[in-house]
């Protein structure tokens, strides 16, 4: 059965029941999710679902918002280099020459260059969606909390040196100001903003280049869980100018990128008929697998990324301690890549995103990208204070939706008394602080 053209429903719900029987409950809600949306499979790739947003908790009476402190990934972008589309439609215009295709892997070549005719030229870049899902986070903080803008509130925002984390940044202030003009916003990107929105330790970049440490593993559950024979039969009609020519795992795993990368695009073109549904749950969970040891709280880096996040959460609290204290109103706006809120999320220890595993099998039962790090993913922490109290409540939303913080106890859950949280965060901060003062 292949996952677009799902036709018969009634089929595909007794296949999916057939085959989450082989997991135990705990996995069943991630491998569903999945199969009722393929596109998350994409992990990383994921377009912003602002489709799954929810309702707000509101405040206890009295309370009013007056500060939003947010970190945002940069919108839908093209896959980073032109060669991830360009490799795959060369190898089946070579094969097209040779006769080595078949009708559906004719119809494949197709599509490739119909893709190829957007994505040419663009690696990396913002796509239309990516700019559309800033303006429209944007708008939906404005209309949420209209409050925290009024009267003299300042808005800074800073990013990486990345140019489609700049555009995120701009757009989406270019959005606040068309909601109000008289707003007053700075912007930068300045190098030196780079020591906290985009930090990794010399030993977490060392442990995901060595050879020596994860990769050993990985390569063998990779091999374990690409299956490309099946596939490739299917598109190729030439055994020997398959077996000679092609390398089967690298195409599949290049076939998945770019079907994850479409649904950021404008071309209207699926390549999700070409898996089968377990083919692209494996490849998703390889992909899941190496973003989790990689940047994630996988037990087989011994926590060595959380690290990466300190001085970005350090930077948060002081931020937000300084207009508390001043008793002002602001917005904080902070871009990055999905490198940077995945380790964020994790030390903040919102819930699901700092679970530790270290059996392979149960990765994804415990982190899955597509949660954590879609496309303009981002964590927004929105304050609150009622005039004559000092006592601060804070709430997180991870993309966009109230999320707990599960160490800590609240007695007003979703939301957080600030000096609980900041006790918390501290205790996790003291060897940085004390390494940076």
């Amino acid at each position: 059965m292949k996952i677009p053209n799902l036709v018969n429903k009634q089929c595909l719900i007794l296949f999916v029941f057939l085959y989450l029987s082989m997991f135990t409950v705990s996995g069943q809600t991630s491998i569903q999710k999945i199969f009722d949306m393929p596109e998350k499979s994409g992990g990383v790739n994921y377009a912003y679902p602002s489709q799954s947003i929810c309702s707000k908790t509101p405040a206890s009476e009295g309370y009013k918002p007056f500060y939003i402190s947010h970190f945002g990934r940069h919108g839908s972008r093209y896959l980073i280099d032109d060669n991830e589309y360009k490799h795959s439609l060369d190898i089946f215009h070579k094969a097209d020459s040779c006769n080595a295709l078949t009708t559906l892997g004719k119809d494949v070549y197709l599509r490739l260059k119909t893709i190829w005719q957007e994505a040419e030229g663009h690696g990396g870049e913002l796509s239309l969606l990516g700019i559309s899902q800033q303006k429209e986070i944007a708008e939906r903080m404005y209309k949420q909390y209209p409050e925290v803008f009024t009267g003299n509130t300042q808005v800074s925002a800073v990013s990486t040196t990345t140019e489609r984390c700049i555009r995120s940044m701009e757009i989406f202030c270019r959005r606040l100001m068309e909601l109000k003009p008289d707003l007053s916003v700075s912007q930068d990107s300045d190098l030196r903003h780079m020591d906290y929105l985009n930090y990794h330790t010399q030993q977490a970049v060392q442990f995901r280049y060595a050879t020596n440490t994860w990769k050993k593993k990985y390569n063998q559950f990779e091999k374990e869980h690409v299956r490309s024979d099946r596939m490739m039969q299917t598109l190729f009609s030439d055994k020997d100018y398959l077996k000679k020519k092609v390398n089967e795992d690298a195409l599949m795993r290049e076939l998945y990128n770019i079907a994850s990368s479409v649904q950021n695009m404008q071309t209207e073109v699926s390549l999700y008929d070409l898996f089968e549904m377990e083919e692209l749950f494996d490849l998703w969970q390889c992909k899941n697998y190496s973003q989790y040891v990689e940047y994630a709280n996988a037990s087989e880096n011994n926590g060595i990324m959380m690290e990466n996040a300190k001085p970005l959460l350090k930077n948060i609290i002081d931020s937000a301690n300084y207009i508390i204290d001043a008793k002002r109103k602001g917005v904080n706006l902070r871009f990055g890549h999905d490198g940077n809120i995945i380790p964020l999320a994790m030390l903040m220890h919102l819930q699901d995103c700092y679970n530790s595993v270290s059996n392979s099998s149960e990765f994804y039962k415990a982190w899955s990208n597509f949660k954590v790090a879609p496309m303009a993913g981002n964590i927004q922490i929105v304050f609150f204070r009622k005039e004559g109290s000092d006592d601060i409540l804070v709430k997180f939303l991870l993309n966009e939706n109230e999320i707990l913080v599960p160490p800590v106890k609240s007695n007003i859950e979703p939301y957080y008394h600030w000096c609980d949280l900041v006790k918390f965060y501290d205790s996790l901060l003291s060897d940085f602080i004390k390494y940076t003062d």
